[in-house]
């Protein structure tokens, strides 16, 4: 049996432990919070075993335990001392939430340390998991459009609805230094955004040849934002590869969800169709139930079909990024993102934030 250990136990906690509950394979042995009530609180309210231990410091944690997963769920700028240091300790499956890091340097030393300790480094990527979304992907790689050409990712942000998040716990977003991103800090683009800039490069297969991007200031977010880019094309393509991403803001839009405000919607055209994907993180609510939200729409040799025999609920990428990330453990797959994937996104998305600040394109062969 695998044994499992958490550093973090805020808001998110509640969807990334759902996987490993009533699981044969795995234990959760032990949780860690800097407030040990609230690591005790978790215990208590997901039924752990009487003899999970709880830590204020990770760094005891991971000293006192034998462990062969650590989940880091952690702000920004603690993953990488984190991801080092459970390395060093020898623990064999390393997941860390996104962004892996806050520089490509840091990112550089996080991959290094898991290769000399022999440690797997897995970045952990829920929308990659959604069953809709893992469908589309199916749908693409089997050619049932035709050659992909284009792809369109627009989060609509709202400002009412959605589980309560407790008062302080974003507070470290606000600070440039621990959210990261630009000088000002970028609470949109190298936070919410990563997940479009993952799914970006995880549907078409390409690297990025270059990026455009442009962002507003709302009460200090980087938000509106756009970006513009053009992949790489390193396989034979019918036509030219490129792709956009919408941040838009709504702060009057109640989004009934079950978790934040927020929803996705993503448009792929190809050489014989077009697909539309339908929501991501608020997938569930009374949206879904329309047919024209579909959770994929596809139109093709002048049809119009609808994909909707989903089990429509977010948590359920979460459940499968971590029943995956087991599979990981026990030898059987590889990361769906691992150290080196993850940093390319990472170079990717602070092109973007570095394209904002200049008002110039970036080549990314340019990039550091």
């Amino acid at each position: 049996m695998l044994k499992v250990g958490i550093i973090g136990t805020g808001v998110i906690f509640d969807l990334n432990v759902l996987g490993y509950l009533n699981n044969e394979d795995v234990e959760i042995s032990c949780l860690c919070n800097r407030t040990i009530d609230k690591a005790k609180d978790k215990i208590k309210k997901f039924k752990l075993h009487k003899d999970t231990r709880a830590y204020s410091d990770y760094k005891e944690m991971l000293e006192e335990e034998e462990l062969d997963i650590v989940e880091i769920l952690l702000p920004h700028h603690l993953h990488a001392d984190a991801v080092i240091y459970a390395a060093k300790r020898g623990v064999k499956t390393i997941s860390v939430q996104k962004p892996m890091a806050l520089t490509i340097e840091e990112a550089d030393i996080m991959i290094e340390e898991c290769k000399n300790s022999g440690s797997t480094l897995s970045v952990y990527e829920n929308f990659l998991f959604a069953p809709h979304i893992l469908k589309a992907k199916e749908l693409i790689d089997s050619d049932y459009i035709g050659d992909p050409s284009s792809i369109r990712i627009k989060i609509a942000m709202g400002g009412k609805g959605g589980w309560k998040v407790p008062n302080g716990a974003n507070l470290w977003r606000e600070d440039p230094k621990m959210v990261g991103g630009a000088k000002t800090g970028s609470q949109v683009l190298i936070d919410n955004g990563w997940h479009a800039f993952s799914l970006a490069y995880w549907f078409f297969g390409e690297e990025i040849e270059k990026v455009f991007a442009q962002t507003g200031n709302y009460k200090g977010i980087d938000a509106p934002a756009y970006v513009m880019f053009k992949y790489h094309q390193k396989h034979e393509h019918l036509v030219p590869q490129y792709g956009h991403m919408e941040f838009v803001l709504m702060p009057e839009m109640q989004i009934p969800s079950n978790y934040y405000p927020t929803d996705e919607f993503i448009e792929i055209i190809a050489s014989r169709g077009i697909m539309k994907i339908n929501q991501g993180t608020s997938i569930g609510n009374p949206m879904s139930n329309s047919e024209i939200f579909a959770p994929i729409i596809i139109i093709r040799d002048g049809k119009v079909e609808t994909f909707n025999e989903f089990e429509k609920d977010w948590k359920l990428s979460f459940i499968n990024t971590t029943k995956h990330l087991i599979e990981v453990a026990k030898g059987n797959k590889e990361p769906i993102l691992s150290g080196e994937q993850a940093k390319y996104i990472l170079r990717f998305n602070l092109a973007a934030i570095r394209s904002s600040e200049l008002g110039n394109e970036i080549l990314m062969r340019e990039f550091p």
